[in-house]
């Protein structure tokens, strides 16, 4: 308890010096006890911006005009329609193209005409200057011929 009153002493008499500063003189020892506050915690950055840090979708084409392809095989992933299904070509979940049929990719070019009644006649073509065409890729397969096979033999 001795310590407790020296130390209620001690900073008695440093308040009394920090409020009347002309009429009392501190002792060098009563100086170096001066109460300060530190930090409790280590100063951190910002925590935002720290999205954007997920993978690529990879989407795209995965297989050129003239390469070989098995049914199934996946001929291209996309958002958006960026290619259509053509001949022995499906839409898969998530507008995936693939493969119907072993055969052949080709990449083809055609003129679109929707239909008159369409949403897409009102909002794209009425806005397109006159003469204007409009194109849309598609992605075909061009089976390979099978002479003398059986299916039923392949399957084996």
């Amino acid at each position: 308890e001795g310590g407790g009153e020296r130390k209620m002493a001690l900073l008695g008499s440093v308040y009394t010096a920090l409020r009347f500063p002309a009429t009392f003189v501190l002792a060098p020892f009563q100086l170096l006890t001066v109460p300060t506050r530190c930090a409790s915690k280590k100063a951190g950055g910002s925590s935002k911006n720290h999205g954007g840090k997920s993978r690529g979708k990879h989407y795209g084409y995965k297989r050129l005009d003239g390469d070989f392809v098995h049914s199934g095989t996946i001929l291209a992933t996309q958002r958006i329609m960026r290619w259509h299904p053509g001949f022995q070509v499906k839409l898969g979940r998530r507008k995936t193209l693939f493969a119907l049929e072993d055969g052949i990719v080709r990449y083809t070019k055609e003129v679109y005409v929707p239909h008159p009644e369409s949403s897409e006649t009102q909002d794209v073509i009425c806005r397109l200057p006159v003469g204007a065409l409009l194109y849309k890729t598609f992605i075909n397969v061009i089976p390979v011929k099978q002479e003398g096979r059986f299916r039923l033999v392949d399957m084996i």
